[in-house]
C-alpha cells in the first residue's frame, strides 16, 4: 500500500508484531505467577472461589491451546470471565467502553480545537495584553493537577450547591424519555467533563501558540501579507495550517492512553467508565479483567499511532517524502 511516495506495508507490518508481542506477554502473564495463580489473583481479596470457579479459571489460562488459541478468543470477544462481578470481561468492557469514550471523547475534541484558536489568537496578537494575559492564566492552569480541580468542583457545584450530580453517569431506575435520558447524561456528563477540559486546554494553548509564533516567522507568511491577503486567510489558511502538526500529535497520544487518562476522574465522580473499573479490577485483583483492560489499552495505543502516522501524511505531504 503507497499513499503519496510512502510505502505504509513497512510500519503497518511493524505495528502487528508490536501487537503480536504485546497480545503474547498477556497471554503468559498469568502463567508466571508464582505457586498457583488463581489463588495469587484473589487471596487477600473480597472474592471467595469455589472448587468449580477455581478449575475453570486454570482450563482458561493454562496452556492447553496454545497462543493461536488465546488469540482466537481475544478475537471472539472471549476474554474470560470476572468472578469478582460475575460476568464476562468482554460483557464488563463494552458496557464501560461507550462511557469513557463519550467524557474523554468529548473533553479532547473541544480542548483541541478551543486550545488552537486561541492559541493561534493569541500568537496573532503577540505582546498584546490578552495575549499576556492568556498565557498567565494557561501557565497557572497547567499547574493544577486533575484531582485538584475535580476535588474542588465536585465539592463546590455538586455537594454545596448541588447543582450537578455527585456521582455516576445517569439517574438509576428513571423512567425518561429519550430527549430526557440525553439531557441526563449531559448533566453527569458536565463535572467530569469540565475537570477533564481544564486539565487539557492549557497544554493545548500553550502548544499552539508555540507553533504559530515560529510559523509566523517564515517567508512564506511574510510573502502572504506582502500580496494583500485577509489577515483572517493569513491567520488560518496559511499559519495555522502549518502549526497543525504538533497539534495532531498531542491529540493522539491524549487519545491513545485515555483509559490511565480517565482513572483518576472517573474515580472522583464515581463515573461508570474504563477508568473506574480498571481501578476497582486491581482492587479485587481481578486479573482476567485488569489483563483485557490493559490489552485493549496498549493495543489501542499502536492503532492511534499508526493513524497519526497516515494523518501526518495528509496534513503535510513533506512528512512522506522526507520518510
Amino acid at each position: 500500500m503507497r499513499i503519496r511516495g510512502k510505502n505504509w506495508s513497512t510500519p503497518a507490518l511493524v505495528y502487528l508484531a508490536a501487537a503480536l508481542i504485546m497480545a503474547y506477554a498477556s497471554f503468559r502473564l498469568p502463567q508466571l505467577l508464582p505457586g498457583d495463580f488463581v489463588t495469587a489473583m484473589y487471596a487477600g481479596s473480597d472474592v471467595t472461589l469455589n472448587a468449580e470457579q477455581a478449575a475453570e479459571l486454570r482450563a482458561f489460562y493454562q496452556d492447553t491451546q496454545g497462543f493461536p488459541g488465546y488469540l482466537r478468543n481475544l478475537a471472539t470477544l472471549d476474554w474470560g470471565y470476572s468472578h469478582a462481578f460475575m460476568a464476562p470481561v468482554s460483557q464488563l468492557f463494552l458496557q464501560a467502553l461507550p462511557w469513557t469514550l463519550l467524557l474523554m471523547g468529548t473533553a479532547h475534541v473541544l480542548s483541541t480545537l478551543l486550545g488552537f484558536v486561541l492559541g493561534v489568537e493569541a500568537a496573532w496578537r503577540r505582546g498584546s495584553l490578552m495575549e499576556k494575559a492568556g498565557v498567565g492564566i494557561m501557565t497557572v492552569l497547567e499547574g493544577v493537577p486533575e484531582i485538584c480541580s475535580g476535588v474542588l468542583l465536585l465539592l463546590v457545584f455538586a455537594l454545596s450547591l448541588g447543582w450537578f450530580p455527585a456521582a455516576g453517569a445517569q439517574m438509576a431506575y428513571a423512567d425518561h424519555t429519550f430527549g430526557q435520558w440525553i439531557a441526563d447524561v449531559l448533566h453527569h456528563l458536565a463535572l467530569p467533563l469540565a475537570t477533564l477540559f481544564l486539565a487539557y486546554l492549557p497544554g493545548n494553548f500553550l502548544l499552539a501558540r508555540a507553533g504559530m509564533v515560529m510559523v509566523l516567522e517564515r517567508f512564506f507568511v511574510v510573502a502572504a501579507r506582502a500580496k494583500g491577503l485577509p489577515p483572517l486567510r493569513i491567520r488560518y489558511a496559511h499559519a495555522a495550517r502549518n502549526a497543525l502538526l504538533p497539534m495532531v500529535t498531542r491529540f493522539g497520544l491524549r487519545f491513545a492512553f485515555m483509559i490511565t487518562g480517565a482513572l483518576v476522574v472517573e474515580t472522583i465522580f464515581s463515573y461508570p467508565g474504563l477508568g473506574t473499573l480498571l481501578f476497582n479490577a486491581i482492587a479485587l485483583r481481578d486479573l482476567p479483567l485488569v489483563q483485557g483492560i490493559v490489552l485493549f489499552s496498549s493495543i489501542m495505543v499502536l492503532v492511534i499511532n499508526l493513524g497519526m502516522e497516515y494523518a501526518y501524511n495528509l496534513l503535510d505531504p513533506r512528512v512522506g517524502h522526507a520518510s
